[in-house]
């Protein structure tokens, strides 16, 4: 696997969902979830390149856009898979989308730069919490 010239300046990581990442924030207030207990907010780097794979989280999640091609964010509902998708556009008018707890997402390059977003989680994000589509988690 190739990294991108970015991934490696920032010290990103492949993510399972597809794209690069890394951990840059873990807030020292938690808070009791149905998961156990969760820091109150997370927040990541996350560097898109293409396409990433339909999956969800239990908490919320908050899309800020920094850099990069225009993405397309579609959500797919709560079901136990995507359905109903809506699409969403985050660029330079609409940098910031917010995706419900536990709601189905992919995200994909509306050009050819890799995107770079922070994405903020709350309460906290846990890998115990993150399902990919066609999976269990």
């Amino acid at each position: 696997m190739t990294v991108p010239a970015l991934a490696a300046a920032l010290d990103l990581a492949a993510h399972p969902e597809g794209g690069w990442y890394r951990r840059t924030w873990t807030s020292i207030v938690t808070v009791d979830t149905p998961g156990g207990p969760r820091p109150s907010a997370t927040a990541i780097l996350y560097l898109l390149g293409d396409v990433s794979r339909w999956h969800r989280v239990r908490s919320a999640e908050l899309w800020c856009r920094h850099t990069g091609s225009p993405i397309e964010l579609r959500t797919g509902g709560v079901d136990s898979a995507p359905t109903d998708v809506e699409v969403h556009l985050l660029d330079a008018d609409h940098p910031q989308l917010l995706v419900p707890a536990a709601t189905w997402q992919t995200a994909r390059l509306l050009g050819t730069d890799p995107a770079l977003v922070t994405c903020v989680v709350s309460p906290g994000f846990d890998f115990a919490d993150f399902e990919l589509a066609g999976s269990s988690s």
